[in-house]
């Protein structure tokens, strides 16, 4: 394997090499019309010195003896034969000097063209494929998560602990490539040596969460056993959709509630799920039927490919109503926290009013917080619909600047809504990931990350960032599968170019669980993982 060292280092261009065969012609070529110049120039004959005559014998010119010219002849001859030595060694030496100065611009110049102008030249390997790496690797492992709860299901926990470990395993390694690129991102390290080694760091680390689960992979075909018939998978499937089938009708009434009871603010990240959720459910109805008349007539692969995308369909469904379960369950306890959450803070701030007077820089983080304090608690008490997560969002931010120090209730508001918005940041990156790149998803591993260390300010901003990054990957590059126009009914399969469109395709490119390219016929995701393409990508890989 060829090290990321030598992969990085740029080749000699042919120009640098041309300039430097020209200075060296040029100088012998110099060099020889010097030494043959002479002997073009120089007769045998007997050398006539001309004289000027004096003015006063213009009338009468002589011819001055030719002997006295031989000595004058000697001395230029001399000189003609010692000018092309120092030409080429001239020459030499500019041609030399130009190889020298060049070798140094190419060292330390960032203007493009350098070996260290962009991150394409720092690693050898264009950032966006850095970036394509980690999307298909995160991808992957959500993939192999959603099918391996199938598969436990079915054979027990002992039965799937060797592919749960390598799953671990490969989460870890991506959870490290996420770290670095993070870090990257952030700007450290700054010596462009240490920045190609990084992002050669973070390539060989989604390359090896893949090969993690590409090495287990076979066993885990075996345990499945699809080949040999899919009725034991498919009643699992076909449970857990009768399970979400009333819990998404269920989540539809919660999120009716959500809306009459709170701010619209307070249920705008949940906004669709239950439609989607539904959309997903659909989707999962016609594969599982398709799956069974493949069982049906002896086409172990073809039922294969339909029940795994049917399970990718309910795994992510329920992504779907859990998100609309828990966001319910947050204002509720949002609620009752907001009171609490003004008190405590209005307690944390009354030291602070007696020792800051004018001039004092701990006065206006002071002033804002009460402001701020006092705009929640009239919105608290005004008798509108309010959304608490908000207001507690509100008061720990304006809190933490005055007394960065979180304690008591305050601490467990910023808690709260530190969990909050990471999980629906997590939430929308699973059930959006066909068209999420790999900065959301940078962020949304920080964010996991900070909240584990107990870091609740910073995971909450990286969570809210990733969330809007993500909303803003989707709104640019929209979904990347467009249904066959000519389909009259979205609500049942349609025969189109020798495919079978069937509905809830597009919400299933758009989730990551089909390829965009090849969504009827090609492998879905999962354990397994599906075909690479040449640039060593899943098929349908969003962009970085």
């Amino acid at each position: 394997m060829t090290s990321s060292k030598l992969r990085g280092r740029p080749r000699r261009s042919g120009p640098q090499v041309s300039v430097r065969v020209l200075h060296a012609v040029l100088g012998g070529a110099t060099g020889i019309v010097w030494l043959v110049l002479p002997g073009m120039t120089t007769r045998t004959d007997v050398p006539v010195a001309i004289t000027r005559p004096p003015a006063s014998a213009v009338s009468a010119p002589t011819t001055a003896p030719a002997a006295p010219a031989a000595p004058a002849e000697e001395g230029t001859s001399a000189v003609d034969l010692v000018l092309p030595l120092v030409v080429v060694g001239v020459a030499g030496a500019l041609a030399g000097y130009g190889h020298v100065r060049r070798v140094r611009r190419s060292r330390t110049r960032t203007t493009p063209g350098g070996a260290a102008h962009s991150p394409h030249a720092e690693t050898g390997v264009p950032d966006e494929r850095v970036r394509a790496a980690l999307v298909a690797a995160d991808d992957r492992v959500r993939a192999a998560r959603d099918e391996l709860g199938f598969v436990r299901e079915l054979s027990g926990p002992e039965a799937v602990a060797p592919f749960a470990g390598a799953l671990r395993e490969a989460e870890t390694e991506l959870a490290a490539a996420f770290r670095m690129r993070q870090r990257y991102d952030d700007g450290v390290p700054r010596d462009a040596a240490a920045r190609r080694q990084a992002q050669a760091g973070i390539t060989g680390r989604c390359a090896e969460a893949v090969r993690r689960l590409d090495a287990a992979a076979d066993g885990f075909r075996r345990l499945r056993g699809l080949e040999r018939g899919v009725s034991g998978a498919l009643g699992v499937a076909e449970a857990r959709f009768r399970e979400l089938t009333g819990r998404t009708a269920a989540a539809e009434a919660v999120l009716a509630d959500v809306r009459a009871a709170y701010a619209a603010t307070a249920s705008a990240s949940v906004v669709g799920y239950a439609e989607q959720a539904k959309d997903r459910l659909v989707f999962a109805t016609l594969r599982l039927n398709l799956a069974r008349q493949a069982d049906d007539a002896d086409r172990p692969a073809e039922a294969a490919r339909h029940l795994r995308a049917a399970e990718g369909a309910v795994a992510q469904a329920a992504v779907l109503v859990g998100a609309v379960e828990r966001t319910a369950a947050e204002l509720r306890e949002a609620t009752g926290l907001v009171p609490a959450a003004l008190t405590g803070a209005e307690a944390g701030l009354a030291p602070l009013r007696g020792t800051a007077g004018p001039g004092d820089e701990a006065l206006t983080p002071l002033l804002h917080a009460d402001a701020v304090l006092s705009s929640v608690r009239r919105e608290l008490t005004s008798g509108r619909p309010y959304d608490p997560l908000g207001m507690l969002r509100r008061i720990t931010a304006a809190v933490s600047q005055a007394a960065p120090e979180r304690a008591g209730v305050t601490a467990a508001a910023g808690r709260l809504t530190a969990r909050s918005a990471t999980a629906a940041a997590d939430d929308f990156v699973a059930t959006h990931r066909g068209a999420v790149g790999a900065t959301p998803r940078t962020r949304l591993v920080e964010a996991r990350r900070l909240l584990t260390a107990g870091d609740d300010p910073g995971a909450e901003a990286l969570a809210l960032e990733a969330r809007a990054l993500a909303e803003q990957d989707v709104r640019v590059r929209g979904n990347p599968y467009a249904a066959p126009p000519s389909a009259p009914d979205a609500s049942r399969p349609v025969a189109v170019a020798g495919t079978v469109g069937t509905a809830g395709t597009a919400g299933a490119v758009l989730g990551g669980i089909l390829p965009a390219d090849d969504p009827e016929n090609a492998d879905p995701a999962g354990f397994a993982g599906r075909p690479r393409s040449p640039d060593g990508t899943s098929p349908g890989t969003p962009p970085g």
